[in-house]
């Protein structure tokens, strides 16, 4: 077997800027801008996307590409919403789709965990995304991509999502083990929710593996050896199932991607996360760091 990039580009999971640039004019490869940021932050990710982005690169936007019927922020949207919104985007089946956004390895992997749910394999999130690709000196525009439409079909996979009773069920139970995405102080309950409302700390017996310590300085996952040495050291069995969460699904994408990468395969993620469950006053919490 060959050493270098090639061992780590994987189409499914994880590309690098350098396999992206190798196939950025392959016919069949779609590139999608799923930028997103806190509420709080003062961003506008379309606004950044129209200034300066991969080119032909489209923008996913992911409060829209949602379940409006739900009270809940960027909640999974319905099958055929998802289609619809991919087909008027030029994307469809045999299509390779890589993922970026504009922080690094940061809300990318919620549109990963989407095009999944949605029974899309052949999808990859970009290795450090956007900021790693300019750092590099890579091209970007700012024109708008040319879009041809394209059919689509769908096959959802329940198995990749998990509700608030099933997470309740497993809090009980212990398994599968739940896993939070959330820095350490906001697990522990030490922080305030950056949402009003929400009460502080965490879904009793829960592990924390705050999702930043999965990446490298650079904004890159870690290797696989180190992938695993983090989930271990949060006190994860790989060989059981996982549920990820985070403060609304967008972070606990990351674990699941995480895990991926190492190869187990027997996760799924809590769309609404502590988003929902912190704010049912019924549901109990826990704090401290365990």
């Amino acid at each position: 077997m060959t050493e270098g990039p090639a061992m780590h580009d994987d189409p499914k999971t994880l590309v690098s800027t350098d396999w992206l640039a190798q196939h950025l004019n392959d016919p069949d490869l779609r590139v999608l801008d799923a930028s997103w940021h806190m509420p709080d932050a003062g961003r506008d990710p379309k606004a950044e996307y129209d200034t300066a982005h991969i080119p032909g690169a489209r923008f996913f936007d992911i409060d829209e590409i949602s379940d409006q019927r739900s009270d809940l922020p960027h909640m999974a949207p319905p099958a055929e919403k998802f289609m619809s919104r991919m087909r008027a985007m030029g994307i469809g089946d045999g299509h390779q789709v890589v993922v970026y956004d504009s922080t690094g390895v940061f809300s990318a992997p919620r549109v990963w965990w989407l095009f999944k749910l949605m029974g899309k394999t052949d999808v990859a999130v970009l290795d450090g995304g956007l900021p790693k690709w300019q750092a590099e000196g890579r091209p970007v525009e700012d024109l708008p991509p040319v879009i041809r439409d394209r059919h689509m079909t769908v096959s959802r996979r329940n198995d990749l999502v998990r509700d608030v009773t099933q997470v309740a069920e497993a809090s009980k139970l212990g398994t599968p083990q739940l896993l939070d995405a959330r820095a350490a102080n906001r697990f522990a309950g030490e922080a305030a929710e950056p949402r009003a409302g929400l009460r502080a700390g965490h879904i009793p017996n829960a592990k924390n593996l705050p999702f930043g310590q999965l990446l490298n300085d650079d904004g890159t996952m870690k290797d696989e050896t180190s992938l695993k040495a983090a989930f271990e050291a949060a006190g994860i069995d790989l060989s059981r199932p996982v549920v990820t969460t985070c403060g609304s699904g967008i972070t606990a994408a990351v674990l699941a991607l995480g895990l991926a990468r190492i190869g187990h395969d027997d996760w799924s993620l809590y769309d609404g996360s502590w988003t929902e469950w912190g704010a049912y006053g019924d549901l109990p919490v826990a704090t401290g760091d365990a």
